[in-house]
């Protein structure tokens, strides 16, 4: 079957890691064509118009549900994706601009949300930042679920996908990205797409092997052929031969074993192979993450993102309230360390109850605790409901986006105020390090805190000065480069009697972990299902000999 041409290798950029093989299902219409506009009459406005106001009303609970269903299977965070969805179609001037072709142009609700849509994806590819452009794919999410339910189409076209299948298409949708959460799909493969976007999120949690930037993939993928996926690597062989399909399937077996035995011995601690623990801790958002973490292998939680308890909300969340949603999320891992991140919220993820300035370019704008610091109400809160959780948690309070000592007095301030009246201890305060002003001036940050965590996502983006969501920049955001090790060494040669800490993306990759632990950092923070192996490539490392 397969002899008829050659092996073809093609070459992306990993999005999702993983060996993979499979059948090609090459899917040519996830997007849909644009028709020409339906015309009607006078008489059928009001028709259309109700038409367009059910449509919304049945979307708006579908995302609900979605937003819900991804926040229990998936992860906390990925579900605010759905519950920005449900703001942005019920945006008011969104609305009335449908309705306004309608009645101007005289075209069914259908045509109305393909012209009205269109145009607002092109006001986002427009402006001058990243992440607003990347707002253009919701947008195209938006309006084929809203076409799709005004033309009462209930069947997903990815319904057809074959058991197994390597799925090649243009681009994902995030809807698209959760409908593969219920199919058993061996990988993705993508012309376009950034490993910022919310499908890669989706794919990386999900466990699904994927690249993309795959050039002139449509052309070679062909159906029905044969290809093996190398997505740590960003490989890809279609119409491998015999022998290297006997090649790729020892090496998938291998990855199975020592995959395997990675979990069978997640429990136990991590020791390099000269005798340095390595505390492996996890990235939470959800009871669900905390539960998993702690069934691989956790020693604690290093990074808790309270973001999931504020997204969608009209008015911010009071103390009590928050008291009860963080206790929920961390009760598994009662009696280990949990670090709680203040709000990490911002221009760029915007809370639907703060009055926001449009600022051209969000990731140096106001985020993180500079944000908390222009609400001081919202942090008071915040530290409020975090010193009721000291009693019953071993309880850590991280602050992010720190670039002054300022930045950390007025919170440690608060603290020690309350604590003073409480008669109770001051619970240990952190700085994450993610942008080179805080780690060349790590000396004065380090008078106020306790621990250091390493925020290499961010601190990536801002040395490279390459937006993190900027596919057309995606060459330079390497947080593997030398330039990041020097400073966290840099951090650490400043204050060797500081504990480090790593929570970013390359605290999960086990070929860096030598790297890592040669900055002085000894705790690392990460996904939970990348604990087992995070733990068995400590286990094989050596920190003394290097």
């Amino acid at each position: 079957m397969q002899s008829d041409i050659s092996p073809i290798t093609l070459h992306g950029i990993p999005i999702s890691p993983g060996l993979a093989q499979g059948t090609i299902h090459v899917h040519h219409g996830l997007l849909g064509p644009l028709d020409a506009p339906a015309t009607i009459t006078h008489h059928q406005v009001e028709q259309e118009v109700s038409r367009l106001d059910i449509a919304t009303a049945s979307i708006s609970d579908d995302l609900i549900v979605l937003a819900t269903r991804v926040e229990k299977e998936i992860d906390a965070r990925l579900s605010e994706v759905f519950g920005a969805h449900h703001l942005m179609l019920n945006d008011p001037s969104l609305q009335q601009e449908l309705q306004q072709e309608i009645v101007g142009n005289l075209v069914n609700a259908s045509s109305a949300v393909k012209s009205v849509f269109l145009r607002w994806e092109r006001r986002f590819l427009s402006l001058e930042s990243q992440i607003a452009r990347e707002k253009s794919t919701d947008l195209c999410d938006l309006s084929r679920r809203m076409q799709h339910a005004l033309a009462g189409i209930t069947v997903h076209p990815l319904d057809e996908l074959p058991h197994g299948a390597v799925l090649v298409t243009s681009r994902l949708l995030p809807s698209d990205t959760i409908f593969l959460a219920g199919r058993s799909i061996s990988a993705v493969l993508l012309e376009y797409g950034s490993s910022g976007s919310h499908a890669a999120l989706f794919v990386r949690e999900m466990g699904i092997p994927c690249i993309s930037t795959v050039y002139d993939l449509m052309l070679h993928a062909l159906d029905g052929r044969l290809a093996q996926i190398d997505a740590s690597v960003g490989t890809v062989v279609v119409n491998p031969t015999e022998n290297q399909q006997l090649l790729f399937r020892s090496q998938m077996r291998e990855e199975a074993r020592l995959s395997r035995q990675a979990r069978q011995n997640a429990g136990y601690p991590a020791l390099t192979r000269d005798g340095v623990t390595v505390a492996v801790q996890a990235n939470v958002g959800t009871v669900t993450d905390t539960q998993l973490a702690m069934d691989n292998g956790a020693e604690g939680v290093g990074l808790y993102r309270i973001e999931q308890i504020y997204a969608g909300r009209t008015t911010p969340p009071d103390s009590d309230y928050l008291v009860e949603e963080m206790t929920q999320t961390l009760l598994p891992a009662a009696g280990t360390p949990v670090t709680v991140r203040l709000l990490d919220a911002g221009a760029d993820k915007p809370l639907p109850f703060l009055a926001f300035f449009a600022e051209s370019n969000p990731a140096l704008g106001r985020r993180g605790i500079r944000l908390l610091r222009e609400y001081p109400e919202l942090l008071r809160t915040q530290l409020a409901a975090l010193l009721e959780l000291t009693s019953a948690f071993d309880l850590r309070i991280l602050i992010p986006m720190v670039t002054t000592p300022e930045d950390v007095t007025e919170v440690k301030q608060f603290l020690r105020t309350k604590c003073e009246q409480r008669q109770i201890a001051v619970p240990p305060i952190g700085a994450i390090i993610e942008n080179p002003a805080a780690a060349l001036s790590v000396c004065d940050i380090a008078r106020h805190v306790d621990f250091l965590s390493f925020g290499t996502n961010d601190l990536t983006q801002y040395v490279f000065a390459a937006d993190r969501d900027n596919a057309a920049v995606e060459s330079y955001f390497n947080d593997r480069a030398d330039a990041i090790f020097r400073l966290m060494r840099l951090v650490h040669d400043d204050v060797p009697d500081m504990p480090l800490s790593l929570c970013g993306e390359l605290a999960g990759r086990p070929e860096q972990i030598t790297n890592i632990l040669a900055c002085g950092i000894r705790t690392l923070s990460v996904a939970a299902p990348l604990i087992p192996i995070v733990k068995a490539g400590i286990r094989n490392c050596s920190v003394e000999s290097r």
